[in-house]
Order: C-alpha cells, then structure tokens, then sequence
C-alpha cells in the first residue's frame, strides 16, 4: 500500500462517518469531563528522590535506625526576652504534645525540650549524672525555670533544640510516607494545613512560629500551584484575542480553541483512570499540552482556509487539509510522544509521571487534531470578510517571505551557519558553568520573600547547626562491640576531624566526638583528657552515656552515624561534601570499617542531584536519537533529518547556557524543560520541510521551494511561536519561582526554535540538499 492510498482510505474513514464520529467524541468528552472531577492534586516524598540510587539504598537500609530525611521542624522564637519563662514553656509543652497528634507523625522521633530523648550529661563528685532536661517535676516557677536553663546548658542541645541566643526552641518530628491511622499514602496537604493551623495557633504579639519541611514546602507549592489556573485563563484569552485576530473569523477561532482544549479535559480525565493525581511539579503540563493543540490547530485552520479562499468547498477544503497535514501532524505528535516518554528513563518517579502526562495529552491531540478538527471544519463556512481578509494578510506577508526565502542562498545560507557555529560555541562555554541541584538558600521552587523561606532563614539564623545535615554511616566489618574498639573509634574520629575542615561543613556530630567530651568529663574537665580512650573499659564508659536516641548508633553499635551539617543546600556544596567523603576512604582503607554515603536530608539531596546529572546526559541522547529514527522514517534522508535536528540542538545548548546566566539550577523541576522545549520545537521544523520537500519533487529550486513553504505554514508557524512565547512568558509573574523560571526558559526555546527553522534550517538546506540553480521565486 502506498502512503498516497493510505491517507485516502485514512481520509474515508473519517469523513464518511462524520456524524457518528462526532457522536462518539462527545460521549468520550462527558466521560472523561466526569472522570477529570476525581482529579486530586497529589505529592509524595519518595516521589521526590530516586529510589534506586546507591545513596538511597544506604539510607533506607538504616532508616529504622537514624530516622526519615522527611522531617518538619516547628521554631517556637520568643520576640524580647528568652524562653526561660513560664508563658513559653506552657507554649511549647502544647506545641510539643499537638505536633505528637498530628496524623502521620513518627511518635518516637518527636524532639524538643519537653520530650524524654532531650538530656543532659553532668559531672559530679561520683561520677556522671543526668536525665531530662526538662524534669517530670516541672510546674514553670521560678526554681524550675532556673533548673531547665542549668540542665540546657549542662546538655548539647544549643544550636540544636535550642536556640544559641537562647530565644527559640525548636519541636521536629519525622514524617512517615503511610499514615498508620488510614493505611492510605499520606497526604501532605492536610499535613501541610495543619502546620499552619499550628502557627496561628501559637503567634502572638510575644511569639512567632517558623515552619520547615519537605510537607510544608510542597503545601506552599501547591498554595501557589493554584495561580496556575489564573495563568492557564489569561494564556488562554491571549490565545483567543490572537487567533481572533489572525484567523479573522470567530466561529473558526472557537473551534480551533476547543479542539485544542480537548486533549487537555481527555487528558485530566485519563489521569484518575490510571491511579495517578497531578503533582504541584508537573501542574503545568495541561498548559504545554494547550499550548501544542493550538500549534497545530492553527496549522490545519490555516490549510483550511486557505483552501476554501481559493475556491474549494467545506469539505473538499477539510479532506485536502487533512491530506496535505495527516504526515507531517502525525509525525510531529509522534515524535512529542517519544521525546516526552523519554523523560521516563530518568529513575525519579515525579519526571516519570511527569513524562506519562505529556506523553498522553500528546497521543489524545492525534486524534482530536487529526480526525475532529477536520470533521468540525467540514460543516463550517468561512465568512466572505474572512476570506477578504486573508487574502489581504497573504499579499502583505509575501513580501516578508520573499526576503526569507533569500536565506537559501549560498553566501547569506554561509553567513547564517556561521553566526549559528559562534553563537553555539559561546553557548557551549557558558553551558559548562552550569550548576546541577540548587542556587541560594531555602527552597528554590519558591520566591526568596516567601514565607517558607524567610521561615527557612530565621531558623538558619537562631540555630547553629542548620538545617541540612548529609549523614554518613560507619558500618563496621565483623567486629563485636565496635563503640569501645579504639581502632574502629579513631578512625571515624580522624573523618570527624577531616569533614570539618571541608568548605562548607557547618558542624560535624559523632560518638567519638561525643565520647571525647564524656571522657574529659569524667577527668575533672580537663582539656587534656579530651581524647579518645584506648583501653576497652574506659571506652565503654565514655560509650554509655551517649544514648541511640541521639542518632549516632544503632542498638548493637555495629552502624554509627557522623553528622555533616551544611551550611546551605547547594549542588555545589553538596558534591564538594560527597567527594570529600569519598576522598577520605579512599585515603584510609580500613578492614574493620567502611564509610556509606548518605543518609539526613542532604543525603537525598546528593543522590537527587547525582541522578539528575547522570539523567541529563541521557535524556538528550535519546530524545535527539529518538526525534533522528522518526525523522529518518518519514524522510529517508539524513541531510534532511540533519537540516531539522541541529537548529533543535542549538537551541539546547543556548538552554543551557541560559540558565546559569538566570541563577537556575538543573534538577528535578527544571530538568523536563530541554524535552518540553525540544518536543514542541521539533513542530516548526517538521511542517516546514515537509513542505520544502513535496515542492523540491515538483522539480522547483530551492529557493521557490522554501518560498511556497514559507507560504503554506510559515505565517501559522510564526503566530504559533509568538502566542505560545507570550502565554508562558506570563509565568514570569507567578508567585512559585520555578513556574516563573520554566516560563522564561520554554519562552526562550519556543521562539528561538522558530527562528532557527526559518533561517537555520534554510540555509544548511542551501548545502546539505545541493539544491538546484537558484530561480527567482514567484511573484
């Protein structure tokens, strides 16, 4: 069968059937519009990180031991004075208990000044004492405040639970993934609302309440995920003024914008079908998916009208417009649909649900852009001031393509290359400056002035330790009774020591560095005997004190925990860390213990941004291997596939290089944009050489060849491009910094893909296709 039959019988099956089509769209349309209003928006931590990944093996493995990464942790900060009064501590004694009844809490991981795994170590005449910082006794006079604040001072909780100005406390407590009340996945956005129930709660004119965590961050994510939809509206009117005015007619301009929603409500009703909601990271896809419905409606509006302004009725009109763009549309949607499923490889569930969604919004717009458009545009009229109309708009624009059409030949095609060659080096020496994982302080999917971020800075600013810890397990190697084996002691001692002089390393915690202190404590205080004990006993009795509760060891001693507190979250401090880690080991191999990355919350961070860097790669070799097959299939030329793919790669690269310009790091929500960009890019390029080639076989030059091209799709490739740029350029008002950072980059692309095919990929046609001598084109 030739491919020319095959669009005929293709062509019968639709327009023969219009009426029962059209039957069936519409009862899929309320199906799926019923199915969409079980749509729940949906997040999870694990959903966040990359399970596979070696650091997290590590630290599910000891995540029974050393406690979850997905913590929250609630600073109760007195305003003048300090805590060591009877108003605060009643404070925080009901903040404590409230934070223990909160629904998906790890009870025994609850922290603060009031619960039983807070303590202190003192010295006295008989040895050592201690016991709860805050005594069961405890009544809030004026002896038990004085007794509290001797007991805080005495344990090493400042920096920690308390604040080193001693003007805050902080209540943390792990969160876990399933909430053992409802056996259900927990959902962090009623964790998130009651954190904030918590802070109105508890602010006062004397109190301030500050809240960090993985559930309060993707609370206020999803808090300003909802501006999304204000967004989506006013893209969505800019579309409509601008097609209105393109298209010159409204019944045209309606169906076009329908069309375009349709696979947007298929696709919101397909997801709950599935068992997926939609993350406050991916809850711009509906909008990508709007924003390629309308590149392609447009394309297949714009045949159509054209085709009934030179004579043709509505549905000879629709049946060669389905003709001339079934290939080229097909192609172009197939090739989203793999560039997007591409994103799936990449071992993090978010990108992969992420990919599912793009990929399905993309396979609907098939059907809704190639069989009921066509059907819908066969029953309509186009109005004779239309027509007028865009006859006047094609001799206007005739003069604009005449010029462009210049770009073919061979000294202009020449300068064109290589501006493109300098332009791609440049982009290439700035690429190299870009930084995976994150910029800044706080949580960078936020705006600096959000509250979780001045949240995030107050609690930096009162407590030495910060908030990002990368853990690092001592794992021993058969030996029993590792805690008082000073060989096992001294050398985790020695990667104390060697981590805190690593840039970047607020403060390091750790048994031996524990052990130390108890020892000198037990010798008077004396400086002299803060060292390590060799003797096994003395050793044990250093050890003992020092209980699992702190994180530092597990119940047999065979796994202890060095804590490594950052000073911020960045890639690049994180990677120095991780390096460093592994510099050490390798510098001192040791048969009785081995040294595991990673465990605390920048140990997810490590691995997060290890997989994202490792998936950057990847990713681009398949989506561009993926859009070479397709290419290669449809045109069975390499020059041709060339021509297409490499203003795309350009484009990429200039991404790339964008983006360290903007402070934008690469990571879990920017590392999509490359395949969104690409996938709607590879659009332009499509539609435009199919043309150039079906002209090229009619025996005409290059130059006529691009010209006529230019004429059929040039005029929607170009409104396509500038309404897509200027709808995601709305973001950059958005409330959440990476919807305003995904809008610059994929407005950036989006046009930048537009230029290239029209001057890139002409002018290595002028080379590549060794065109014939060039003619005039027509008048």
């Amino acid at each position: 069968m030739t491919l020319t039959t095959f669009i005929q019988k293709a062509s019968g099956i639709v327009f023969d059937h219009r009426k029962t089509w059209l039957i069936v769209f519409a009862v899929l349309t309320v199906l799926f519009a019923a199915s969409a209003s079980r749509l729940v928006v949906d997040a999870g931590f694990n959903k966040m990180v990359p399970l596979k990944h070696p650091y997290m093996q590590v630290y599910r493995d000891y995540q029974k031991d050393f406690g979850s990464a997905n913590r929250v942790a609630i600073a109760l900060v007195q305003k003048d004075g300090n805590i060591f009064n009877k108003e605060y501590m009643q404070k925080l004694k009901a903040l404590t208990d409230d934070v223990f009844l909160l629904n998906g809490v790890d009870r025994p991981s609850v922290k603060s000044l009031f619960t039983p795994n807070t303590r202190f170590i003192e010295v006295i005449e008989e040895g050592f004492a201690g016991g709860n910082v805050i005594p069961a006794t405890f009544q809030g006079t004026d002896k038990d405040l004085e007794t509290v604040r001797g007991n805080v001072q005495k344990s090493t909780e400042i920096g920690r639970s308390v604040a080193t100005d001693f003007t805050g406390a902080l209540v943390s407590a792990a969160l876990l993934e399933v909430d053992p009340q409802t056996s259900q996945r927990l959902n962090y956005f009623e964790v998130a609302a009651k954190l904030e129930a918590l802070r109105d709660k508890y602010s006062s004119d004397k109190h301030s309440v500050h809240i960090i965590g993985f559930a309060k961050a993707i609370g206020d994510i999803r808090d300003g995920a909802r501006g999304v939809v204000m967004f989506f509206g006013i893209a969505f009117v800019i579309t409509l003024v601008l097609m209105l005015w393109f298209v010159k007619d409204v019944k045209l301009t309606l169906v076009a914008i329908v069309v375009a929603m349709m696979p947007v409500l298929w696709l919101l009703g397909t997801l709950p079908l599935l068992g997926f909601g939609i993350d406050p990271l991916s809850i711009l896809v509906p909008f990508l998916i709007f924003s390629i419905g309308v590149s392609h409606a447009v394309q297949m509006t714009k045949t159509w009208e054209r085709e009934v302004v030179g004579g043709a009725d509505s549905l000879t009109a629709a049946k060669r417009s389905f003709s001339k763009l079934f290939i080229p549309g097909t192609l172009a949607l197939l090739t989203n649909v793999l560039g997007f499923a591409v994103i799936m490889l990449i071992p993090i569930d978010i990108v992969r649900e992420l990919g599912i969604t793009a990929s399905l919004g993309v396979a609907w717009m098939i059907i809704t852009n190639k069989m009921l458009l066509p059907i819908m545009l066969s029953h309509l009229s186009l109005s004779k001031g239309a027509a007028a109309k865009e006859a006047y708009q094609e001799s206007r624009v005739d003069k604009i393509w005449h010029a462009a059409a210049r770009c073919v030949e061979r000294p202009r095609a020449a300068i064109i290359i290589a501006a493109a060659a300098v332009i791609g080096v440049i982009g290439i020496w700035k690429a190299h400056d870009l930084k995976v994982g994150d910029y800044g302080v706080g949580v960078p999917e936020l705006r600096p002035a959000s509250r979780y971020n001045q949240d995030n800075a107050k609690i930096v600013e009162k407590f030495a330790i910060g908030v990002n810890t990368l853990g690092v397990v001592a794992q021993t190697k058969g030996v029993q009774g590792a805690c008082t084996n000073y060989d096992v002691m001294s050398v985790i001692e020695r990667f104390d020591w060697y981590m805190q002089n690593v840039p970047g390393t607020q403060s390091v915690i750790s048994l031996p560095g524990m052990a130390k202190m108890v020892n000198a404590g037990f010798n008077e205080g004396n400086l002299k005997w803060r060292q390590l004990p060799r003797d096994n006993q003395v050793m044990a009795q250093s050890v003992t004190p020092i209980d699992t509760s702190t994180g530092l060891l597990n119940t047999d001693c065979s796994a202890m925990q060095v804590l490594v507190n950052t000073s911020d979250q960045q890639g690049e401090t994180i990677a120095r860390l991780v390096q460093e880690v592994k510099n050490f080991s390798a510098a001192n191999p040791s048969d009785k213990v081995e040294f595991k990355l990673a465990t605390g919350n920048m140990g997810v961070t490590a691995a997060t941004n290890e997989a994202v860097d490792k998936a950057r790669w990847e990713m681009t070799f398949f989506i561009f291997g993926a859009l070479l097959i397709m290419c290669m299939i449809t045109f069975r030329s390499l020059r041709a596939t060339l021509c297409i793919l490499i203003p795309l790669a350009l484009v990429s690269i200039l991404c790339e290089a964008l983006m360290p310009v903007l402070g934008i790091g690469l990571k879990v929500s920017t590392l999509p944009v490359i395949a969104l960009g690409v996938g709607v890019g590879v659009d332009y390029g499509i539609y435009l050489y199919d043309r150039i080639e079906i002209h090229l076989e009619e025996g005409k030059s290059l130059s006529t060849a691009f010209f006529e091209a230019l004429n059929e799709r040039g005029t929607a490739m170009v409104f396509t491009a500038v309404t897509m740029t200027i709808g995601v350029g709305t973001w950059v008002l958005s409330a959440l910094k990476f919807q305003a950072d995904m809008g610059i980059l994929l407005a950036f692309m989006f046009f930048l893909n537009m230029l290239g095919a029209l001057f890139l990929l002409p002018a290595m046609a002028a080379f590549l296709l060794k065109p014939h001598p060039v003619a005039n084109p027509r008048p």
